[in-house]
This record gives C-alpha cells, structure tokens and sequence, in this order.
C-alpha cells in the first residue's frame, strides 16, 4: 500500500524580511549646450594669424626692403639725394650708431658697400654730366679700391663697348684729378693697356669702357658719353 505525502506549511518566528535594496533614480542627464565665445574673438584671431604672416615674409625677405621716404627722423637734415628722391631701397646692414640697421639707396640705383651709384640711359658731355649728377645730389663717380672697380666692371658687361664717364679728368696733360679732390693714385687707376695716351691736350676726360676687364680706363675727348654718378648710401 502506498504511503501517503503529507505537506504541512511551517511558519519562523522572527524570521528577517527579505531586504528591499533602494535603487537610487536615474541620475538625469545634462543637456549639452554649446560653449558661446565672445564676438570680437575671430577678428582677434585673424588679426593675430596676419601679423605671424607679415613677420614671416620680413624674415624670409630678410635682406631687402623697398620703402617710401623713410626719412623722417627728427633731427636729421635731409640730403642734396634725399630731397630728390621718394621711392627708395633700403637693404639690411650691421647695426650702427643711433640703432640704425639699413643703408638705402633711390630706386634703380646700385648699391655697392656703402655707395649708389647711377648708370644714365643718356650721353652728355664730361661737364654736363658732372652738372647732372650734381644736381640729383651726387657726382661723378670717384673710384677708390679695386673691389669698387671690379663691382662697376660687372654691372657694365651688357652691353659691351660703351663708355661711361667717371669723376677723373686732367687740368693739363697728364695731371689727373678727382672731382671730390681725392688725391690721385697709379696703384689705384685701371688703364686700358696703352692707356692713357695723352694725344695731345684733346684727351682730357676719362670713361670706364664696358667690358669684361677689370683694366678698362680710357682717356678721350670731353665729347657725348654716358656717365656714373655716386652717391653715399643714407642709413636709417
């Protein structure tokens, strides 16, 4: 016979409810709005981003600058060649008294250490041009060292076989004299070869003739020639 399966409910005294865990809320979430900046910041931007771009081109342009009348230091009396010309171009130099760091020459001169120097598109006569470079504030050019002769023979190699008429000329035969009253020197004159000829008294100018010699003096009459005017560099 089977047995039969009695099922009884048994109930604890103090018996421990089950714990209730007390999940927080959600936390709710923060809406996201942009960040405002101020108006102006842009242009500051901009403006910023330009300046760091003209310092870049200064830098890399570095030894050369084109300026307009830099001359406006108080003080300075300007000269004979600043009152002639408004267009200038300077190129950077050591830095030298009064914190001045560039020597400028007009526009379409050459600048050859501390000299510019014009090379005219006309033929005048010796006295002419002399007159003409006075007037722009300067003169015929007066020729030192061998370097100045050496700098001046390249600028005149194209094209060859002109004349260009320096400060030299003779008050007599075989008596030359600078314009500027700079004593006269064999050690520091570049003859032609045979050069000069004093032919009579008929030869009493001298030309710088084009070429690719560094020995390229010639005397001949005070006729039609072109000529080279120097002046000093101005510093600013």
């Amino acid at each position: 016979m089977a047995s039969e399966i009695t099922y009884a409910e048994v109930k604890f005294k103090n018996a421990s409810p089950a714990a209730v865990v007390e999940v927080p809320p959600e936390t709710k979430k923060h809406e996201h709005h942009p960040q405002k900046y101020p108006p102006w910041l842009p242009w500051l931007i901009s403006l910023l981003l330009l300046l760091a771009c003209i310092a870049l081109v200064i830098a890399l342009l570095g030894e050369y600058l084109q300026v307009v009348v830099p001359f406006s230091r108080s003080g300075d009396q300007p000269t004979a060649l600043q009152q002639t010309f408004m267009e200038w171009q300077c190129t950077s130099a050591e830095p030298q008294g009064k914190g001045r760091g560039w020597m400028c020459c007009p526009k379409g001169w050459k600048h050859f250490q501390n000299s510019c120097y014009y090379l005219s598109a006309d033929k005048m006569s010796w006295a002419e041009s002399e007159q003409n470079c006075t007037g722009m504030g300067s003169h015929l050019v007066v020729i030192n060292t061998e370097a100045e002769q050496a700098f001046l023979t390249k600028e005149l190699q194209v094209p060859t076989g002109i004349n260009y008429y320096i400060g030299l000329r003779a008050q007599a035969v075989g008596q030359w004299q600078w314009v500027d009253q700079t004593p006269y020197s064999e050690r520091a004159a570049f003859w032609r070869k045979d050069e000069p000829n004093n032919h009579g008294d008929d030869e009493m100018c001298v030309v710088i003739h084009s070429s690719s010699v560094i020995h390229n003096w010639n005397d001949l009459r005070c006729e039609s020639h072109y000529r080279i005017c120097e002046a000093s560099a101005v510093t600013v």
